[in-house]
């Protein structure tokens, strides 16, 4: 039996980059629904049907709930059958088209242009483990790929002479991502040089692109500590996490007049509506800027 609980939260933690309140929020909310549907077990969480779901959302709002409380509960609901369906835990999300009262959009956080510039400058060039680390970072930046799809990432997926990756994103669906010239310039390098290094002393080293210090592969929760620490020591006050980076790269993208269906393209969102949440942070930008250069603003 699998502990779902146990693999969301750390879905939260590591991939996400939640902090310890939110995450013990969305445990909470979906402990109240288990007691709800009178659950034996966590695991029995992954049975639930769009029914079930439907009926808990009623009843929240024949208790009386308010639509932050009922919409905020639905949200943890959501991120944890969407986690489960994008992993393969159970073949189909009940909480898919399920909608609560409408809250208003949140919008991701996101990093300046000069914010990612000076992260992507943190890493030490001169040691193996600062190239490197420069190297995912700039992939990253360049891709807009989620961090599992970077670290499953392999070698004979990368392409330098077309310049473009392969990634596989959730269901496993394909996509081709162009690399820009600054990404290939440190994949070169890493790839001649500092990768044969790192994997030299593992008799069977993994295909992953992305190794850590003793050759293995890298992990997220790896990952996430190495982007937290160049992020404070760029003096970044912002929470930073993986998804931040993917988070820039859409909304830089769109800041730049790209057509809003080659990002959904990039980012492998199966449905538009996903990407068009980065429009309302571009144009919440726009606003901004108006109204403090405009004379009538």
């Amino acid at each position: 039996m699998f502990n779902y609980l146990e693999l969301f939260v750390e879905y939260l933690t590591v991939e996400l980059g939640l902090s310890e309140n939110t995450r013990a929020a969305y445990l909470r909310d979906l402990r109240l629904l288990q007691k709800y549907l009178g659950l034996q077990s966590e695991d029995d969480l992954a049975a639930v049907t769009r029914r079930q779901l439907l009926t808990y959302m009623k009843q929240l709002k024949s208790d009386g709930k308010s639509p932050a409380t009922i919409a905020r509960k639905l949200a943890s609901i959501k991120a944890f059958y969407r986690f489960l369906a994008a992993e393969r835990y159970i073949s189909s999300n009940p909480a898919e088209v399920i909608e609560a009262a409408n809250k208003g959009i949140h919008l991701p956080k996101v990093l300046s242009v000069e914010e990612v510039d000076a992260l992507l400058d943190e890493p030490n060039l001169g040691t193996i483990e600062g190239f490197r680390d420069k190297t995912m970072l700039e992939v990253l930046y360049a891709t807009g790929m989620r961090v599992s799809e970077l670290l499953n990432v392999p070698v004979s997926n990368v392409n330098l002479q077309m310049k473009y990756i392969i990634a596989f994103g959730k269901g496993s669906k394909e996509r081709i991502i162009p690399l820009g010239r600054t990404a290939v310039k440190y994949l070169e390098k890493y790839l001649q040089e500092i990768r044969p290094q790192l994997v030299k002393g593992n008799s069977k080293p993994p295909d992953n692109l992305f190794v850590s210090l003793w050759g293995g592969p890298m992990t997220r929760q790896r990952f996430w500590e190495i982007i937290k620490a160049y992020g404070k020591n760029a003096g970044i006050t912002k929470n930073i996490t993986p998804h931040m980076l993917r988070h820039s790269f859409a909304t830089h993208l769109l800041d730049n007049g790209t057509d809003l269906r080659v990002v959904q393209e990039l980012l492998g969102h199966a449905d538009i509506a996903t990407t068009q949440i980065y429009t309302h942070l571009t144009n919440k930008r726009l606003r901004a800027v108006y109204d403090k250069a405009h004379p009538r603003a």
